[in-house]
């Protein structure tokens, strides 16, 4: 998840152009998608993601990264949590609208691999105050834009976290990564 210095994922209407990218990030962010089977979504993130993903590779002059995460995007399961959309005609795509939490309480407990969460603030939310989230990626954005939408809003208890990995990028994002432990 990106986030602003000052704690926030988007700006006042979900703006993300304060975000800054690079190889070496997409390097970093297939390495983890790599060990990855299902992808998770909010609705709003999967709408993004469905709008490019499936056919970035075929765009004229792909990138390595559009390459190989719509490679990725394409084989993988998608896990959409939407109580406002509860069916698709997309491939590989779930959708959950209700008893969310003990869904995917279920999901964890299968086989394969990890599962990943890309942006969707309002279902990290709602993981996080389950206990459904094992790890934190956080790319730490050196910017400070003063409001928007708040990386966590309310949480109804601690989450206790133990840093295992700080990654410094060149273009001065820094990458987080914390185990929940509590």
């Amino acid at each position: 998840m990106h986030v602003s210095l000052d704690g926030f994922v988007g700006g006042p209407n979900g703006e993300m152009d304060w975000i800054k990218l690079s190889p070496e990030m997409f390097d970093y962010a297939g390495d983890r998608t790599a060990n990855a089977d299902v992808a998770l979504y909010g609705r709003i993130t999967w709408e993004m993601m469905e709008a490019y993903w499936p056919t970035a590779a075929d765009k004229p002059k792909p990138s390595k990264h559009d390459i190989e995460h719509s490679t990725w995007y394409n084989q993988v399961q998608k896990v959409v949590l939407s109580r406002s959309k509860q069916s698709g005609s997309q491939p590989l795509t779930t959708f959950i609208g209700e008893n969310i939490a003990e869904q995917i309480k279920q999901l964890k407990q299968g086989d394969g691999k990890d599962i990943v969460i890309f942006g969707s603030p309002s279902a990290g939310h709602l993981l996080l105050q389950n206990g459904l989230v094992d790890d934190l990626w956080l790319f730490v954005n050196p910017v400070l834009i003063g409001k928007g939408i708040p990386m966590f809003p309310e949480l109804s208890e601690r989450a206790k976290l133990k840093l295992v990995e700080c990654t410094k990028f060149e273009n001065e994002v820094v990458c987080l990564h914390y185990e929940c432990t509590g």
